[in-house]
Parts: structure tokens; sequence; C-alpha cells
């Protein structure tokens, strides 16, 4: 068994183990996703896991397409269980979403719509970090956590790096540690709504 294929093992089997939690939370009603933020990665993340598979990533794209099945189930989850801490500026920001993707689902340029996808995810996570800011305490953090070193792993495992594995990698690590700080942060200034 080969380096790459280990990396993918571990950023698969932490992507799971980073789920776990967060959709346990979820039922206790502890964790309330954000609709708009799945619906978005619902719709992107499965197709960057494509591009993924298409630019060569091999085995990195492993961990994003188990991922991605958890994606959809927390999408579900959130319309029952979801914040209900939406804003006008949320609306706009899925709607924005919604039209970048019908955008570049017409393209027929394989590496601009890896760089879409990629931007489209990252905006997909603004309604997440404004409902993380006034409610810091409705995040699973360890999940954050997890996920960021999964997707480390992921590019470690890439069979080839470049503009098609690459860029959609970085930037949700780089988001989520975003997420994760965010919480970190304000729960120092915000009361736990549990004491």
């Amino acid at each position: 068994m080969g380096i790459k294929t280990i990396f993918s093992i571990i950023a698969a089997s932490l992507g799971v183990i980073g789920f776990i939690p967060y959709v346990k939370d979820i039922f206790l009603l502890k964790t309330k996703p954000h609709l708009y933020t799945w619906l978005i990665w619902t719709i992107t993340q499965g197709t960057a896991v494509s591009a993924i598979w298409y630019g060569g990533g091999s085995w990195g794209a492993l961990s994003l397409t188990v991922g991605t099945i958890f994606v959809i189930i927390v999408f579900l989850f959130s319309l029952k269980y979801g914040t209900k801490n939406i804003t006008k500026s949320d609306t706009v920001i899925l709607i924005a979403a919604l039209g970048a993707i019908l955008v570049w689902w017409q393209l027929d340029a394989p590496l601009i719509s890896v760089i879409m996808v990629t931007i489209i995810d990252a905006v997909g996570y603004v309604p997440s970090f404004r409902k993380s800011y006034s409610e810091p305490w409705n995040e699973t953090l360890v999940t954050w956590g997890i996920f960021a070193v999964s997707n480390i792993f992921a590019m470690l495992a890439l069979s080839q790096y470049n503009f098609f594995t690459l860029p959609y990698l970085i930037v949700i690590t780089v988001a989520d540690l975003i997420l994760l700080t965010i919480c970190l942060v304000r729960r120092r200034v915000v009361a736990s709504p549990q004491k």
C-alpha cells in the first residue's frame, strides 16, 4: 500500500469521524447548521469532487467523495434542525450562489469551472460565518478542526498537484479554520446559552 493510499484512507476516515459529533449534536439540538450553507455545499461539493477526479486527483478525491454523502445528510437535517437565524443578506448570498451555479454548469471550460465552484463554495461559508459570529455555541468545533486536518491529508493524497486538484481543497481548509476561529474567539465574549 502506497503512502498516497494511506493519506487518502486517513483523510476519508477523519472526514467520517468529523461528521459523527456534528450529526450527534444536531440531534441534541446543540448544533444548528445553516440551511443555505449546506444547500450550496450539496450542489458544489459533488461537482468539485468530479473535477478533482477529472484532474487526476485519484485517491485525494476519496475523502471528499465520502464527505459529499455527509454534506447531503446534514443538508437534509438542516431542513428540520437548522438555525432560524437567516437574514436578508444570507438570502442574497444564496441567490447569488445559485445564479453563479447556473452559469458555472453552462461552462465548457473545466479550469474556469473549478475556480467558480471554489469561489461559490467559499461564499457558501458566509452565512455560517455570520451565524457563528452571533451564535458561536451552535457549532461543533471539533468537527471543523477535524475537517481541516482531513483536507490536509486529502491534499497529501493527491496524485497530481494542479489547478484542478488543489484550489478547492485549499480554500475549504482555510474556510474551516476561519469558522473554527470565529467560534473560539466569540465564545470568549458570548455566554453559553446552557449556563
